[in-house]
């Protein structure tokens, strides 16, 4: 099953804790190109999220934002060393004694002294833990989202495949023709220029000509193609390289065709076949 490498995912999760959010982005690149946004209290699982990211995914870039609420009754609470504040307090009586002022002791500026007012400590196991279970509900959801839409380029691709194969059976009937065409055409302006030549000389000379338009294995390789292409749309693995690579195969066969044309529907088939190569190209560039 081909994915395409556009895709969103988004998770959220709930706790005493708080709240946690993953969003995942992801547009076609390459390789993979990953960019994390990470709060500072886990930036330390960021290897580990690295890691369950390069399992799943081959390429891409992926922008990965987590983000963290910690609940209100958390953080809604001071703590106040008061050991430290009586120290600071005794301290600028001893100074406003020893210069004989009696400046007023600012309660704010005492809570501002550095270790003064303690940090909340946040047990961050359990929320660690939290975020990377949850980091792989939502690149599950991501994954899914690329299948379901690599289904959709699936079918585009295959459709027009399948026309490929289409003109390359219907120039396989119409070459007896036009090789026929091509003859009666050079021989018709040999006979315009009156020209005398030895008829096994001028039968040589024909069959040359027919022969440099010759598009057999032109043909021979652009059904070759088609079928890989329709092989590799069905693999279980990343084939986006390789249906890149078909295309440029499909539209040098393409342009040799068009170099060799000696009819009107020669030059038609080469650029049918260039645009349905342009267009699956492009739909290629999104495939994982």
């Amino acid at each position: 099953m081909i994915r395409s490498m556009t895709a969103f995912a988004r998770c959220e999760k709930s706790d005493t804790w708080g709240t946690l959010i993953w969003e995942l982005r992801s547009v076609n690149h390459r390789y993979l190109d990953l960019h994390l946004r990470l709060p500072d209290d886990l930036r330390g699982m960021e290897g580990r999220y690295r890691e369950l990211i390069n399992a799943d995914l081959s390429r891409g870039k992926l922008e990965c934002n987590l983000l963290f609420k910690a609940d209100a009754a958390i953080n809604g609470g001071i703590e106040v060393n008061i050991e430290v504040a009586k120290s600071i307090t005794h301290a600028c009586e001893q100074l406003n004694a020893t210069l004989h002022q009696s400046s007023m002791i600012n309660v704010i500026d005492i809570l501002k002294w550095p270790g003064v007012v303690k940090e909340s400590s946040l047990d961050m196991k359990p929320i660690a833990d939290a975020s990377e279970a949850l980091l792989q509900q939502a690149l599950a959801e991501l994954v899914e989202n690329r299948e379901r839409e690599g289904e959709r380029l699936k079918a585009m691709i295959a459709q027009r495949s399948a026309s490929v194969g289409d003109i390359v059976k219907k120039m396989r009937e119409q070459m007896p023709e036009i090789r026929e065409n091509y003859r009666r055409k050079i021989v018709s302006r040999f006979e315009e220029m009156k020209a005398e030549l030895d008829a096994d000389r001028l039968e040589q000379e024909l069959v040359y000509l027919v022969q440099k338009m010759d598009v057999d294995e032109e043909l021979d390789r652009l059904e070759s193609h088609v079928k890989e292409l329709d092989d590799v749309l069905d693999h279980d693995e990343v084939v986006g390289r390789r249906l890149d690579f078909l295309m440029q195969e499909l539209n040098r066969e393409a342009n040799t065709l068009g170099s060799k044309s000696a009819d009107i529907r020669m030059t038609q088939a080469s650029v049918e076949l260039k645009v349905l190569s342009e267009q699956m190209r492009e739909q290629i560039q999104n495939v994982e």
